[in-house]
């Protein structure tokens, strides 16, 4: 039987910009290349609220005082275990901002965001919030890989409400 993964995504913004993860720097990186939002994987007891408020500061110094819960991802796929991805956005937040060892961070304006080199489930989560939608819900099914990379197969997408966790 599969292990079921527990992660969190978060995109620290501004009323211009989000910060944004160019993935540069780890080995064998299946987000070589891409530009992503932070996170990370929870340590044992934790909530979620708890690992996205230290994941934010252990890749990027920052202290979170405010975010929202945006919904929650769920990724399966046929070379992986299935992952839960807990998504925020973060717009409080105090401390400088340090040197992330898994790529370079970088604060991106808004309207520059679909420029970058995203997962397409990241495209989708940012035009989905431009839209004004706060409570993001997908499922996400892969398969094999195309030669292109592509493999995303969304089989649910909703929009709806939420209001800020801290």
């Amino acid at each position: 039987m599969p292990k079921v993964q527990m992660t969190t995504l978060g995109y620290i913004e501004t009323r211009e910009s989000y910060l944004m993860l160019h993935r540069v720097k780890k080995e064998q990186d299946v987000n070589e290349g891409k530009w992503i939002g932070i996170g990370g994987k929870f340590e044992y007891g934790e909530s979620p609220e708890e690992c996205m408020i230290r994941e934010a500061k252990e890749e990027t110094g920052l202290a979170v005082t405010s975010m929202k819960f945006r919904g929650i991802l769920t990724f399966i796929c046929d070379k992986q275990d299935p992952e839960y991805i807990c998504l925020y956005t973060i717009d409080g937040f105090s401390g400088q901002l340090k040197e992330c060892d898994e790529g370079e961070l970088l604060w991106v304006p808004k309207d520059e965001i679909f420029g970058l080199n995203l997962w397409e489930g990241d495209r989708i989560f940012f035009r989905s919030a431009s839209e004004g939608c706060s409570l993001f819900l997908s499922e996400t099914l892969l398969r094999r890989r195309s030669a292109s990379g592509s493999c995303f197969k969304w089989r649910k997408r909703a929009c709806e409400n939420s209001e800020s966790v801290i």
